[in-house]
């Protein structure tokens, strides 16, 4: 991030007949390596935080605060994590990128940053219903036949099942015609073999699953013997998506 020429940034200078500081409209922040340059009244937007403290001109606030060998004010944190806490600080709302798995550091962040809010925002709800009530005890009361589910959402899921892979393979074949004719067919598909950890499948495909070929394995075992009950490969798929799988790789 840079500035242009005609926008530099000072060093505090005192108020006329006051003899506070001033701080300068831009603010040059040196993060834990990283630079950022910000609004001064964004840093002291949020009273009684951290950064509201450091930064709110009072007697010889300035003279006491950090700095780099260039004169940007430094502050010993997570530069990477700063990023979140900047844009809590302009728009009193933060977007985290999908499966972000720093979650918990940022929080500290927060804490540290005195955000009483951001850290209310990052604190899971604990009247939510866990994952495994989401994921499992409902499959027990699903009637017979039904490929009826529930995929909870990935902020729910803990990190150890907010990953994973799932193999869709079909057993089909087409029907040519004497001398490699034109008129070659494709034939329906008969089966459609589902491979993956079990716990996992079981979750994206509920009742639809067939397990006759390979039952009574532990969840957490993996197989490639399970298929799906029904033969249409755009289901499957959908089923996948509404799980939150994305497609990676086809053959």
């Amino acid at each position: 991030m840079a500035l242009s020429g005609n926008c530099r940034t000072y060093l505090p200078a005192r108020e006329q007949g006051t003899g506070l500081p001033s701080f300068p409209e831009v603010v040059e922040l040196n993060v834990g390596g990283q630079v950022y340059f910000t609004r001064h009244s964004t840093l002291v937007g949020t009273p009684h935080s951290l950064l509201w403290k450091m930064f709110t001109p009072k007697r010889d606030t300035a003279s006491d605060l950090a700095k780099d060998s260039k004169g940007r004010f430094f502050i010993d944190r997570d530069g990477f994590l700063f990023r979140y806490i900047l844009d809590y600080l302009r728009d009193k709302q933060v977007v985290l990128p999908d499966h972000f798995p720093e979650k918990g550091r940022l929080k500290r962040e927060a804490e540290y940053f005195q955000l009483p809010d951001l850290v209310k925002l990052l604190t899971p709800d604990d009247n939510k219903q866990s994952p495994d009530d989401y994921c499992h005890s409902d499959y027990e009361e699903v009637s017979q036949g039904s490929d009826t589910r529930i995929c909870p959402p990935s902020s729910l899921l803990p990190p150890d099942r907010k990953w994973g892979f799932i193999t869709i393979g079909y057993r089909g074949s087409c029907t040519v015609g004497r001398d490699s004719q034109a008129d070659a067919k494709f034939r329906r598909v008969p089966r459609i073999l589902v491979c993956g950890r079990i716990s996992l499948v079981k979750e994206v495909f509920g009742e639809s699953l067939n397990e006759s070929r390979d039952p009574d394995r532990a969840p957490e075992r993996y197989t490639s013997r399970f298929y799906l009950k029904f033969k249409h490969l755009e289901r499957a798929f959908d089923m996948l998506s509404e799980c939150g799988f994305h497609m990676v790789a086809c053959n």
